[in-house]
């Protein structure tokens, strides 16, 4: 045997060639046989995206989140790469040799899997061994990096590499890669996770995405700027520069914090910010809920500390909110080890699947990041053009973002006059205050004053606004006041307060900006209760106040 160890060795460095046009039939579901909604989801999953049932693996595991090395090893690790080499997956030759944490040897070649999905009910971290030995890697200069603490994920991503370490991280090869070899493509197993607070949360996640495929993505981008570090507010303002040459209507906040809870946030499809350590904002307000499709990224170091809280961290909160793709960290990844934001939109704007933006984006493997989300989505499957041209078979709630978004492409192709055509006739068929608002800029912008007042009109009828269109009523509001026309900002400011069930922090905000109305519009009776509300509101409690 030992006569043939060069050749196979030599051979161990040939890649597999595999097809392009079989992605779907090269995926891989790896689910909790001692879960057995574990295994439903993988089958369910499997079902939906014509994934063959004999690709599904079911390894018993613990039914925990975190679990240690060498039970990560013995129940995920090693029986996962045993089973992927006995079926071909992964071209290898086993040896009798194990590293330090128990992982079988192998002279690996390449792999042909497309994606490896990991389904809920698949532990999500490996805690730090202090007593694991650092084989095969050089001392880090940064002792923050001496740790085995990890992303199940992350580690999977590992399956066809030769004697991994067991410390620190190991370089992407497909990070910022346009173009990678197929050597590189080989070296990586493209990793997401279903998963979410339960196991409906972690299923909308494939329905979402195969809704979202029928129609293309449909909604409003957000951005947050103004965190602790200038280089996540560079990624930050590139992510608004890409979205802003998408076409997207949307909104960027360089206000510093995160988002307070009044903030604009109808029909979220794209949002990317940071940095609180738990959901928080207008995504905490009853009824939010993200549309079908939307990709969602918040930088936190402990985002994805756990995935089955629908308030701690931030990627199980924004699944169990209905999110169809995001991104998060285990631990602390430092910022520049973690997924960035404008180069997951880059990826996903040309075309990439989700799986494909995921790998791209992130430098490192065997470290703290996880990608939540079917890997086969497409959010981009569906242009700009092809929606426009169905626009009439859509759901109002949807095609009214589709006209927004066909607004700015004209708008930004110097064509303002037909950008508010598509407006106006937009609204032909029912006022949105979305659209209205667009359009009202628009026209003020053109110089038509007296149209843009028109256009903002139908605000002044209404004498309620859930609360998904409360925001968009106040800068309605706002927008007639800062117009000379106060009694109309007025109404609509009568309308938005006397909803009973707004926060207190928000009506706190929007009293302060209602009384600005109700002085210019010179109703005294108005400004009198209105400023009362405000006082006994913001007045300390009855102790403080003895204090």
């Amino acid at each position: 045997m030992l006569k043939y160890l060069p050749l196979l060795l030599f051979l161990a460095c040939i890649p597999i060639a595999v097809r392009a046009d079989d992605v779907v039939e090269r995926v891989i579901v790896l689910a909790n046989s001692d879960e057995p909604e574990s295994v439903r989801l993988a089958e369910y999953y499997a079902a939906k995206r014509g994934v063959p049932k004999a690709n599904i693996i079911a390894l018993r595991m613990p039914i925990t989140e975190a679990i240690g090395w060498r039970t990560f090893v013995d129940t995920v690790f090693n029986p996962l790469e045993e089973e992927l080499v006995k079926r071909g997956w992964v071209d290898a030759i086993g040896m009798d040799l194990t590293d330090a944490a128990g992982r079988r040897k192998y002279a690996i070649s390449g792999h042909k899997i497309s994606y490896l999905v990991v389904c809920r009910g698949v532990p999500l971290k490996v805690v730090n061994d202090p007593q694991m030995p650092a084989e095969n890697l050089p001392t880090a200069a940064n002792p923050a990096f001496k740790t085995n603490a990890a992303s199940v994920d992350g580690e999977l991503a590992l399956l066809a590499v030769s004697n991994p370490p067991l410390i620190a991280f190991v370089p992407n090869p497909l990070f910022k890669n346009d173009a990678p070899s197929t050597i590189q493509l080989s070296q990586i197993v493209k990793v997401s996770r279903l998963d979410g607070p339960t196991f409906g949360d972690a299923r909308r996640l494939i329905d979402q995405a195969l809704e979202a495929e029928k129609t293309g993505l449909i909604g409003r981008s957000y951005i947050d700027i103004g965190g602790p570090h200038k280089t996540g507010d560079l990624w930050l303002e590139e992510a608004a520069k890409q979205l802003s040459e998408l076409n997207f209507d949307g909104d960027v906040d360089r206000a510093g914090g995160s988002l307070p809870a009044w903030t604009r946030m109808d029909a979220p499809a794209l949002y990317f910010g940071w940095y609180a350590g738990s959901l928080n904002g207008p995504f905490t307000q009853d009824g939010f809920t993200f549309p079908p499709g939307a990709v969602a990224l918040h930088i936190h170091s402990f985002s994805a500390d756990t995935l089955r809280s629908t308030t701690r961290g931030w990627v199980g909160p924004l699944v169990s909110r209905g999110v169809t793709a995001t991104f998060g960290n285990v631990t602390e990844p430092y910022l520049e080890l973690t997924h960035q934001p404008q180069l997951v939109l880059r990826a996903l704007a040309r075309g990439d699947r989700f799986g494909d933006a995921a790998a791209y984006a992130v430098p490192v493997y065997s470290w703290q990041a996880m990608a939540v989300g079917d890997p086969l989505y497409h959010p981009f499957k569906v242009t700009l053009e092809e929606q426009w041209a169905r626009r009439a078979k859509l759901p109002p709630e949807q095609r009214v973002y589709v006209v927004l978004r066909r607004m700015r492409e004209l708008d930004r192709a110097g064509r303002r006059n037909d950008a508010i055509w598509a407006g106006l006739e937009s609204q032909k068929t029912g006022f949105n205050l979305a659209v209205a608002l667009a359009l009202a800029d628009l026209q003020r912008a053109a110089g038509d004053l007296a149209g843009a007042r028109q256009s903002m009109e139908g605000v002044t009828t209404r004498r309620r606004f859930p609360m998904a269109e409360a925001p968009l009523a106040v800068l309605l509001a706002e927008r007639l006041r800062n117009a000379g026309d106060s009694k109309a900002a007025l109404r609509v400011w009568q309308a938005v307060l006397g909803e009973r069930n707004l926060p207190k922090d928000m009506r706190i905000q929007w009293l302060r900006m209602a009384l600005e109305s109700a002085r210019a519009a010179k109703e005294e009776r108005q400004v009198v209760r209105w400023d009362e509300d405000y006082k006994e509101l913001t007045a300390p409690p009855a102790e403080d106040a003895k204090k």
